[in-house]
């Protein structure tokens, strides 16, 4: 078949993966190809039993994968055949140097820009998919054209703003879309050639043109700003505990603002993924290089306050089993971040998880979809950790359960049944406030809501 546009996407993960496979369920004229160096990850895209789990995605896999959607680890012939090459690689935050803790580690981005650089042939226009750091794109022109033999490049910033859970929904119906580009002829020219793309399913004044800076710099304020919410609203829970008062309740008057509104004003044990942290940080580290103190240690609290409500569940967690974990059996609900999700990168649970160990607890995990990633997260941890996939089985003989991922199947689980498997007192605390408190109390659980009181037997 002839294909009108070969697009390749360097990076086979939660943001190149789902993207791609719509971008060609929605653009069949193009060849669309996945590469990526994991060899391992490439065969699961090839599978039945794809690497990740999102609702919709294996539907547009089966309806795209071998016609005009290929994964392959051949990243030379994959440059070599595209127009368009997006980069969607890891940009995880630097463990040491300078900027160790804050800075993104751009290693993998750069190995990146230099094979494209290696393999290109002819003009190509390469888009940042990835959460890099402002004027990332700079870099990367230089990297790409600092040679006396400098083949044509053209740099286009187009960030994502998925959430995982919904991410081909977001993808099939996006608030916006963002390219960002040079403001030359030729930046111009590759703007609306990513452009026509979306074009396919987007409407027009849904797709914002704007400078490469102001585009890197959208994203990591929206996530931001995201983040900024959950901490806010999280930063109540222990007044709203304190005092009497019910932040299901706060937050629903709260969000009922129409300047405010409901989104992200939940509370619960804390956010987690791939990007909030990571990108709140990468700010921070943004700010403080350009001596900006005061914004840098106003976004760094936001972090701050997320980890504080992780810390604070733990520790509610002892104070109400009376001061000692030792030797009890820990049911964790959930390991995901979130739901709808196979995620674990940053996930409340993989913390709580350490430090119910540190106190000599054993835990034992369940999740509908995450349990692979949950035990190679904690591979190498000392102590007694079971994953069972049945919620019921992993509650039987358990002191406590803990909500830490909000997947719809635990708010209709038969709770009768599963205290009368437990020890007693037997011990909720619902870090997402997803379940019944009060039938839950009714049949003999002491209750902790996070953001309210308790409701006890004693």
């Amino acid at each position: 078949m002839e294909f009108k546009k070969t697009i390749c996407c360097i990076g086979a993960g939660y943001v190149g993966g789902p993207t791609m496979a719509v971008i060609a369920l929605k653009c069949p004229e193009y060849k669309v190809e996945v590469v990526d160096i994991d060899e391992a990850k490439i065969a699961k895209w090839n599978s039945d039993r794809l690497p990740i789990f999102e609702p919709g995605l294996e539907e547009v896999i089966r309806a795209t994968r071998g016609k005009n959607l290929f994964f392959h680890t051949n990243m030379a012939q994959a440059i070599k055949e595209s127009e368009v090459i997006f980069v969607s690689v890891n940009t995880p935050t630097k463990e040491h140097g300078e900027g160790a803790g804050m800075a993104a580690d751009l290693r993998y981005w750069e190995s990146t820009a230099r094979t494209i650089r290696e393999h290109a042939e002819g003009h190509k226009i390469v888009v940042e998919k990835s959460t890099l750091p402002v004027r990332t794109a700079d870099a990367m022109a230089k990297i790409l054209c600092n040679f006396s033999d400098c083949k044509s490049f053209e740099i286009v910033s187009n960030p994502e703003f998925l959430a995982e859970g919904s991410a081909i929904k977001d993808l099939l119906e996006p608030d916006r879309v963002l390219i960002g580009a040079r403001d030359t002829e030729k930046g111009r020219q590759a703007a609306l050639a990513i452009e026509e793309i979306y074009l396919h399913w987007v409407p027009k004044e849904r797709i914002l043109l704007s400078s490469v800076w102001s585009s890197e710099l959208s994203k990591l304020v929206s996530n931001a700003l995201l983040a900024q919410r959950i901490s806010s609203i999280n930063s109540i829970t222990p007044l709203c505990e304190i005092t009497g008062a019910d932040i299901r309740e706060v937050s629903r008057a709260a969000g009922m603002d129409s300047r405010i509104g409901g989104k992200f004003l939940n509370a619960s044990v804390g956010f987690g993924g791939s990007c909030f942290k990571k990108d709140i940080l990468n700010l921070v580290y943004i700010a403080r290089s350009y001596g900006l103190e005061e914004v840098a240690a106003y976004w760094e609290w936001v972090v701050r306050m997320n980890e504080y409500q992780k810390h604070r569940f733990v520790k509610t967690m002892i104070r109400a089993m009376f001061n000692t974990l030792a030797n009890k059996r820990i049911c964790l609900f959930g390991f995901a971040f979130k739901a709808n999700t196979s995620d674990t990168r940053e996930t409340p649970a993989l913390y709580i998880t350490q430090k119910l160990l540190e106190e000599d607890a054993s835990v034992v995990i369940t999740d509908p979809k995450a349990l692979e990633n949950a035990r190679s997260d904690l591979k190498g941890l000392s102590g007694n950790i079971e994953f069972v996939e049945d919620p019921y089985e992993a509650a039987k003989g358990s002191d406590a359960i803990a909500v830490i991922t909000e997947w719809e199947l635990y708010r209709d689980l038969d709770y009768g049944r599963i205290y009368d498997t437990m020890q007693k007192p037997a011990f909720i605390f619902d870090g997402r406030n997803i379940l019944d408190h009060k039938a839950l109390h009714s049949l003999g659980f002491q209750v902790y809501p996070l953001g309210a009181r308790p409701l006890l037997h004693w």
